[in-house]
């Protein structure tokens, strides 16, 4: 008998981010144990979580841009980062 072929889906975070306490302990976890580049992979899976051309209106950006900026080997500036955050329902907070 011929061992039954078994599929791999690919797993997405942001289809398991239901609420927005969901993203900011995402967001919060990432925060505190990310690499830079991880973070930001961290907010893009946030982002459309919540739905990109909702976070870019409310970041005041294009999401044209916000894609770009929140892509992989993206490199968006600080005040970007900032307001995809507050879009987000966070804020940046230094302890």
């Amino acid at each position: 008998m011929k061992p039954k072929k078994e599929e791999i889906m690919d797993f997405d975070v942001a289809n398991h981010l239901k609420t927005d306490d969901d993203i900011r302990r995402f967001l919060k976890i990432s925060a505190e144990n990310a690499t830079v580049p991880e973070f930001i992979h961290a907010l893009n899976t946030a982002a459309r979580a919540k739905g990109m051309t909702e976070i870019a209106k409310k970041a005041g950006v294009t999401r044209a841009s916000l894609y770009k900026s929140l892509a992989d080997g993206g490199n968006p500036r600080f005040d970007t980062i900032s307001k995809v955050v507050e879009a987000l329902g966070c804020k940046i907070v230094v302890s």
